[in-house]
């Protein structure tokens, strides 16, 4: 039985980083999370998005991509708007701290699950938006 759970394990997080974009070894990552059904941003989120412009501002010349995800509670249809109004509410708010809107790639992934997660669980790794600023 414990090989059962440990295996299911190892494939949950397999799932789970294919459902990532990979990102360079000179990659920079900023998570922001959002509660349940919410793409509020929190005075965290707003720390974390304004330490991702900083780091664009520092050499315009790089890419910065904004991936939005969802966890697995509600329809793929629910969740696929969930993520992709996430990562759009923290493009917009790049843009506000001064990346230009341009350089913003914005991506939706739709639902994902986290490592350890139930399906239809409430998941705060899944209910998240990633903003990769590359080197």
């Amino acid at each position: 039985m414990h090989r059962i759970a440990a295996v299911m394990s190892f494939a949950t997080i397999a799932i789970w980083a294919a459902s990532v974009p990979a990102a360079k070894a000179d990659t920079k990552v900023f998570p922001v999370f959002f509660q349940p059904w919410s793409a509020a941003i929190s005075k965290t989120a707003s720390q974390t998005i304004a330490a991702a412009a900083r780091a664009a501002l520092a050499d315009p010349s790089t890419p910065v991509i904004v991936t939005g995800a969802a966890d697995t509670v509600g329809s793929s249809l629910a969740n696929r708007y969930m993520s992709e109004t996430r990562a759009q509410v923290v493009s917009d708010a790049l843009a506000a701290d001064g990346v230009v809107a341009s350089r913003i790639e914005v991506k939706a992934i739709g639902a994902t699950s986290a490592p350890d997660a139930r399906p239809g669980s409430y998941a705060q790794f899944s209910r998240r938006t990633l903003i990769q600023v590359s080197d």
